[in-house]
């Protein structure tokens, strides 16, 4: 039975594993996934493809230096009216990007891959759709002020699973692959794979 590892700093993604009791490492990826999109982009892959593939990169990278251990690597790409969206970064970058996805549907799509060595030995991809309800000036000032410095550094530029909900009218789709990984197929593969007792 392999060691479980976790190619990815995300805190989301550790606690919806540690939630569901699997027991694993974590070693993050230093992959250049800025490069990685603007390839994908010039190149005119899908969103779905490039997801994976910065997946696949992280699980990769991490696996060659850990060959004995199934490394789990995801990556999430938001999309809105065929546009990428990057992580805000900032305060005022993530007010323009709410402002831009308000009153709007985005899809997040949500790649998984593990890999045993180099080889990935299983991918996996969701499309969540989230409809962003109308925002107001006042909410959006409260909002930053309050959730800036947290969620600058996620894709939407939210937590659904804290204040972010606020900002949605509706949401389609797992909610575990929201959040950055999709844990219901991921499981499934583990316990074929043996890490998980069936």
């Amino acid at each position: 039975m392999p060691r479980l590892v976790l190619a990815s700093a995300s805190a989301s993604r550790r606690a919806l594993l540690t939630a569901a009791g699997l027991h694993f490492g974590v070693c993050p990826a230093d992959i250049d996934e800025a490069a990685v999109k603007r390839t994908a982009q010039s190149e005119g892959w899908t969103p779905q493809t490039a997801a994976l593939r910065l997946a696949g990169l992280k699980a990769e990278t991490i696996g060659r230096v850990q060959p004995d251990a199934l490394i789990i690597g995801s990556d999430q790409i938001l999309v809105c009216d065929e546009r990428w969206f990057d992580k805000p970064g900032t305060k005022p970058g993530l007010r323009t990007q709410l402002e831009q996805l308000a009153g709007r549907q985005h899809c997040l799509v949500t790649a998984v891959v593990c890999s045993v060595g180099d080889e990935v030995v299983w991918e996996h991809v969701e499309q969540p759709l989230l409809t962003m309800r109308a925002l107001s000036q006042a909410f959006l000032d409260a909002y930053v002020e309050q959730e800036g410095d947290a969620v600058a550094g996620c894709v939407g530029g939210y937590r659904l699973e804290g204040p972010g909900i606020q900002l949605f009218e509706a949401v389609i789709g797992d909610h575990s692959a929201i959040l950055g990984l999709p844990l219901l197929p991921l499981l499934g593969f583990l316990r074929r794979h043996g890490v998980l007792a069936a």
